[in-house]
């Protein structure tokens, strides 16, 4: 796993494209390697021009206002992650013959030769638990491990630092996978592929192919999820290294080369001797938190990896029990009345809500927002069955309103035409109306935040505290 260093960065001429949280970091790590930087931002706001003067304050190269011309004597264009693939700036650098680079691949080629292998974990939803729960796993081993990447740790800042590690746990987007044409995982799962970002990639095909350049290089497992066909399929595609296997997580009993739940118990069938006969119990459902079907299955992929990099089966256990998630993920956050009050804000997709709705029966559900493109019949349709009855919010309500009117109409729904600080208590309040004891009032609005919330993280704030107030009001 030796580093692929540009060994000689003195007077390189290299644009990166867009300030922001990857790209001042890699102007900085450039500048600092001897590098002739410029930086090309599109917008020319207060908040560009500081960050602008902080880096020219350095020595580096700023130009605002102008994102689309390649800089003259360019030799090498790096960029954030958020900028399309058909910006005009690429064209130019493929047109001229240049590489092109997102922050990942910049890491990637700056390792030292006794650089830690890399777990990567991509999918379109569950990265971030499924690499925490990764880490939290390989620390229990006693392996000295980090969380990095889209979780919001610079892989720039550890694979430089000083720190010494024998693994990474890595969460990848699609965006980052695109920009990285030559990082190779030691191993490396999708977890799941449903529609998103296409507005970024432009088809769902070429979403997948970025999504499926993770297993590209692998050296020892390949793992995908039984029940999403689309992964194994990517696992197909890929070109790995010679003995690299293909290893599958199912929610059901594993065959040979997989990893499952039998009676409760989480096993392995893929890292044990004799596999066609042979399992290994790794931990128990009741060690993964919270227990949801789609968590339980975050919690095996993890181990998979784990597995892969030669883990015993109680680091498993001990790192799943060890594990607590972030806030707004299936976070329970009070029983009112009998009522449990679910808090998964981080829902911003339908693929993701469609977990949540899974989890829990009788549900009232809390939905809506900016539905960015969504359509939500196949959502409405599978959940029907388990819906008391819908709250609705948001800017794009009327697109879950008109499927549920079709596909559930005899579930009540309450559409609340208000985009106000006190709409979330005034939901909650809505939802505790139709809930009876026994069920469960699930915050999991299948849409983005922005229409009423700065974050999905605020909205569900003003949830758990809409949610304290009916319980103090009982008090």
């Amino acid at each position: 796993m030796g580093g692929r260093q540009v060994t000689d960065w003195q007077g390189k001429h290299v644009t990166v494209a867009g300030l922001g949280v990857s790209g001042i970091p890699a102007a900085k790590v450039l500048h600092g390697l001897g590098a002739a930087v410029t930086v090309v931002n599109d917008g020319d706001d207060e908040r560009a021009r500081a960050q602008a003067a902080d880096l020219e304050a350095l020595g580096i190269t700023v130009r605002l206002g102008d994102g689309a011309t390649l800089p003259e004597g360019t030799e090498l264009v790096v960029t954030t992650p958020g900028w399309k693939p058909d910006k005009p700036l690429f064209a130019a650098a493929r047109e001229a013959g240049l590489e092109i680079w997102g922050d990942v691949e910049l890491a990637w080629r700056l390792r030292g030769p006794e650089a830690a292998p890399w777990l990567a974990v991509t999918g379109t939803n569950g990265k971030t638990t499924t690499v925490q729960m990764l880490a939290s796993i390989l620390a229990a081993a006693g392996l000295r491990t980090a969380a990095v990447g889209n979780i919001g740790v610079s892989l720039l800042d550890v694979v430089l630092g000083d720190e010494p590690y024998d693994v990474l746990a890595v969460e990848l987007s699609s965006y980052q996978l695109h920009w990285a044409p030559s990082l190779r995982a030691h191993s490396a799962a999708v977890l799941n592929l449903a529609p998103d970002h296409l507005d970024w990639h432009g088809s769902m095909e070429a979403y997948a192919a970025d999504k499926g350049r993770i297993y590209e290089g692998n050296r020892v497992a390949c793992v995908y999820n039984v029940a999403d066909k689309a992964t194994e399929d990517l696992v197909r595609e890929a070109d790995v290294e010679e003995g690299c296997r293909a290893v599958g997580f199912t929610l059901g009993t594993p065959g040979p080369s997989q990893l499952g739940v039998v009676d409760g118990i989480l096993v392995d069938r893929a890292f044990v001797e004799n596999r066609q006969k042979n399992a290994q119990e790794l931990a128990e459902i009741s060690d993964v938190n919270p227990p949801a079907p789609h968590n339980i299955a975050n919690a095996l992929a993890a181990a998979a990896l784990a597995r892969a990099f030669g883990v015993p089966a109680a680091a498993v256990r001990d790192g799943l029990r060890a594990f607590t998630p972030d806030a707004h993920r299936i976070a329970h956050v009070a029983d009112v009345d009998g009522v449990a009050y679910i808090d998964d804000s981080k829902a911003t997709n339908t693929h993701a809500a469609q977990a949540s709705l899974a989890a829990y029966e009788p549900i009232v559900w809390i939905a809506g927002g900016l539905a960015k493109g969504a359509t939500f019949d196949e959502l409405v349709a599978g959940a029907a069955g388990r819906l008391r009855g819908v709250v609705l919010i948001g800017a794009d309500r009327a697109l879950i309103r008109e499927a549920l009117a079709r596909h559930a109409p005899q579930v009540p729904v309450v559409d609340l035409d208000r985009t106000d600080t006190g709409a979330m208590l005034a939901a909650v309040r809505e939802a505790r109306t139709l809930a009876r004891a026994g069920d469960t009032v699930l915050l999991a609005p299948a849409c983005a935040s922005m229409d009423m919330f700065v974050n999905y993280n605020k909205r569900g704030d003003a949830f758990a505290a809409a949610v304290r107030e009916l319980s103090s009001a009982d008090g």
